[in-house]
């Protein structure tokens, strides 16, 4: 990337972070309309604060909400109030906090046998990885826990079918990734970045990636060029990002243009994945199946860390015994946990219930664009969707505006400065969702 477009990157990104240091009080009480919390009920929430800061490291932000129990779409703090979850956990709980089903799950197998390693055998994963292959249509599934992990083992995969059927020399192998991109934070993850913070002071960068704008065929055209590319790895949707869309028809010429030279086409559907879209893959939108798709975040239900990478066999066996693995990879409870997530996802269709939704609220959030000026966009797909807030004159900010929905009871959180992500679970009926709207229509109001 151009130092110039690097160093206007870390402009806003310091503008952000000096607006988020505002106190919550300072903010939010010129316009509070709700009761004022006690001094006990204060020192609660200032206590966990304070012990997160004192003994934790400093690499998250977090909106002042010190929260303490959930069950489907709502949230309560350690003073018993409660909100609706606007966030999901980046998409992990798109079944909703806590749910019965996944619980009962993840208890059941714990109380039996937790862990083994995958040096022997145990009688879960097996079960597992026939379901989510099935459910998905593959042949293999790699087991992982984190996205990161997924994300990697889908590299280091992409690699070796390189190496051993493509015929790519050694060493030489290319992995094309998109500007925007937030797939992790691992060494090799952070070097296809292009966000300074995620960047800055971690190099040296694994090398053999190749960073090309987002949504843009002739880039990708120019880079698959190049005889060494093994894979193109992609998210459907940006949701990092500020939920970037990418125009109709450009996963699947992506997806040709691969095919065409030979080369892996990747989707990262850590997050987009297992409903959230109003598909159960958002590369399902334009009719595309991926070589290699990574999955996480949801695969779990939010109440355990379950990642997989999911390719046929002539992609996935290139990895012989020891070459690749996780201690954790594959565990009892996980595989049990993984079953049961996605099995709420089909009974209770929860896909097509983001689909419905979605539109209501997009449809509802255009009427904000229309009648603010500030607010100048809405843009996604199903449930997962963004909000673009300028900059007030009296220099409030999308920060300031979700302090002020937390205060009404909504949470949310801005990315990139000025956007706001909205992603509920996708338990939400349709009742809960038009209180919400009128939540966010209040609160921009009360900003305006």
């Amino acid at each position: 990337m151009h130092p110039a477009k690097v160093a206007k990157i870390a402009q806003r990104r310091l503008a952000q972070r000096l607006c988020e240091q505002r106190t919550f009080a300072a903010v939010v009480m010129p316009i509070r309309k709700t009761m004022p919390t006690t001094k006990h009920q204060d020192t609660r929430s200032q206590r966990a604060i304070k012990l997160e800061s004192k003994f934790g490291a400093h690499n998250y932000h977090p909106l002042p909400v010190v929260l303490e129990r959930g069950e489907g779409v709502f949230l309560w703090d350690v003073e018993g109030k409660r909100y609706y979850d606007f966030l999901s956990a980046y998409s992990a709980v798109n079944q909703g906090h806590c749910h019965p089903k996944i619980i009962a799950a993840l208890t059941e197998q714990a109380k039996k046998l937790t862990l083994t390693s995958r040096a022997f055998f145990n009688d879960v994963l097996g079960e597992y990885e026939e379901y989510v292959t099935g459910f998905f249509g593959y042949d293999k599934v790699l087991p992982m826990n984190t996205g990161a992990e997924a994300v990697e083992t889908a590299m280091k995969l992409a690699r070796k079918w390189g190496y051993k059927v493509k015929g790519i020399p050694r060493d030489q192998a290319r992995i094309i990734v998109c500007s925007g991109n937030f797939h992790g934070r691992t060494i090799s993850i952070i070097s296809a970045s292009v966000d300074p913070d995620a960047r800055a002071d971690y190099g040296p960068y694994t090398p053999g990636i190749d960073v090309i704008p987002y949504d843009n065929l002739p880039a990708l055209q120019r880079a698959l060029e190049h005889p060494h590319v093994a894979a193109f790895l992609v998210e459907p949707i940006q949701g990092e990002a500020g939920v970037m869309v990418p125009h109709a028809g450009y996963l699947k010429e992506a997806y040709e243009a691969c095919k065409a030279r030979n080369v892996l086409f990747m989707a990262d559907e850590v997050q987009t994945g297992i409903g959230r879209t109003g598909k159960l893959l958002a590369c399902e939108h334009e009719g595309i199946r991926p070589d290699v798709l990574i999955l996480g975040k949801a695969l779990s239900g939010g109440v355990y860390p379950v990642s997989a990478v999911l390719a046929n066999d002539d992609i996935m066996l290139t990895i012989k015994p020891g070459e690749h693995g996780s201690t954790f990879g594959g565990n009892p409870v996980a595989g049990r946990v993984g079953i049961a997530a996605l099995e709420v996802i089909k009974e209770e269709k929860l896909t097509e219930n983001a689909a419905k939704l979605g539109e209501v609220f997009r449809a509802s959030m255009q009427k904000l664009v229309d009648e603010f000026g500030w607010v100048t966009l809405v843009r996604g797909k199903g449930l997962l969707n963004a909000v673009i807030i300028e900059p007030r004159k009296d220099g409030r900010t999308a920060w300031d505006l979700c302090l002020l929905l937390a205060e009404h009871g909504l949470l949310a959180k801005p990315t990139h400065g000025d956007i706001i992500r909205f992603a509920p679970p996708l338990v939400m009926n349709r009742q809960q969702l038009d209180e919400c709207c009128a939540i966010i229509h209040q609160c921009v109001k009360a900003f305006h």
